[in-house]
């Protein structure tokens, strides 16, 4: 498999965490395109051998951050005005479900919801991820850990954080 190839196989997985990030179709296929173009123009960079995925997601994410701050007020459409690709058709409960799920992650706090889409939706490992975002393995499981359960909290309908007795 040539450099080309080996990049393409990861379009669909750069696509769906690009969707995961932005929140709207238009916005993640720009991401994308971005970190495709990035990519290829520095492919001289990417060690042989090192792990090709972990360092496209990393320069999506890199990209991400540097979009964001520019528009930080800026609002963009949201994934409710587009139909989801699921395989087998929804439930009534299933898209409530799917639209809890989309609205705690959007609460969570960046840091958490990049570490929690990597591993969950993308299943990077956790090395995968530290390396992606260029943060330590320990801030990697304290992200999704606090992560995993303020968006457990969320979808059981709990707002408030709990707070801790300190003896």
């Amino acid at each position: 498999m040539d450099d080309a190839e080996d990049i393409t196989s990861y379009i669909p997985r750069l696509r769906r965490y690009a969707r995961a990030l932005t929140g709207d179709r238009a916005s993640a296929e720009d991401l994308v395109q971005d970190t495709l173009e990035r990519a290829w123009r520095r492919i001289h960079l990417w060690r042989r051998g090192s792990d090709l995925r972990a360092w496209l997601f990393t320069i999506m994410h890199n990209l991400y951050i540097n979009q964001r701050r520019p528009r930080f007020n800026m609002r963009s459409e949201t994934l409710e005005n587009e139909a989801l690709e699921l395989s087998v058709g929804a439930t009534q409960e299933d898209r409530l479900e799917l639209r809890n799920l989309k609205e705690a992650l959007g609460r969570l706090a960046e840091e958490q919801r990049e570490v929690v889409l990597l591993v969950g939706l993308e299943q990077m490992s956790y090395e995968e991820v530290a390396r992606a975002l260029g943060i330590p393995l320990g801030t990697v499981m304290s992200r999704l850990s606090r992560g995993r359960e303020r968006l457990r909290a969320l979808m059981q309908g709990r707002t408030g954080t709990p707070l801790k007795v300190v003896k």
